[in-house]
């Protein structure tokens, strides 16, 4: 699939070395610090700590890890971070958005900057790549719980706006505002998902040489080093961060 999510992408870093899984905590931790302090301390009446809590589960993040980051919540009352999306190209004008959650926009936005620039990108105004995305909600599902049929009448049923089926497994696609209330009706009859979370999809894919697409893969590692950095979203045809 086009594009890279960093959450969706937790599963194939399982393998990585103790340094990556470290940093996949910490972006983790500071995701449920941050939904604890903007809403309730209970999963279920908070979607987003619940999100939260979900990828850290499956990034095999420990339970008392869990429970420090979102006690943490209390301890960093003076401690505000926002939620700021960077646009802007990287090499051969392929386009990127950026998602991050910083307590120093200014930081953030000159280290952005700068690894774009050192591999021939830029970092655009605000809008400037977005349109070349869809913003969907998506619920992936194992084939192995529910048929091609189902699945499609499962979507239909609780107001998706699509489902397409793979070979191991079924995605169904929401409209962003329409994400949460479409999960909590598919959770109705589908207990485990194989990942669900809001991302933007490129509209159109750019096919670049091998060598360009190790020039891109070294800049997008980059970005995923910083830890302001929580997701990355690209229109690169057949590469993936992971």
């Amino acid at each position: 699939m086009a594009g890279h999510s960093h959450w969706a992408g937790i599963k194939h870093k399982k393998g990585r070395q103790d340094k990556i899984r470290s940093k996949i905590f910490s972006k983790i931790s500071r995701e449920i610090t941050v939904a604890a302090k903007l809403g309730s301390k209970d999963p279920n009446s908070n979607h987003r700590l619940r999100a939260a809590i979900e990828t850290a589960k499956d990034a095999n993040m420990p339970k008392d890890n869990i429970n420090r980051a979102i006690n943490k919540s209390d301890l960093d009352k003076n401690q505000n971070f926002e939620n700021l999306r960077y646009e802007g190209f990287g090499p051969n004008n392929i386009a990127i958005i950026i998602e991050t959650l910083t307590d120093n926009k200014n930081r953030t936005a000159a280290s952005i900057r700068t690894i774009l620039q050192k591999y021939g990108g830029s970092l655009g105004s605000s809008g400037s790549t977005k349109h070349f995305f869809d913003n969907y909600g998506i619920i992936q599902v194992s084939n192995e719980l529910i048929s091609d049929e189902k699945a499609l009448d499962l979507a239909a049923h609780v107001g998706a706006k699509d489902c397409l089926s793979y070979k191991d497994f079924h995605e169904i696609l929401t409209n962003k505002e329409d994400f949460y209330k479409v999960k909590s009706e598919i959770e109705k009859s589908i207990k485990k998902f194989i990942y669900s979370g809001i991302e933007w999809r490129p509209k159109n894919l750019i096919d670049l040489k091998t060598d360009e697409k190790s020039k891109l893969k070294n800049m997008l590692n980059l970005l995923e080093e910083n830890d302001d950095v929580q997701n990355i979203f690209h229109n690169c045809k057949g590469y993936n961060l992971n």
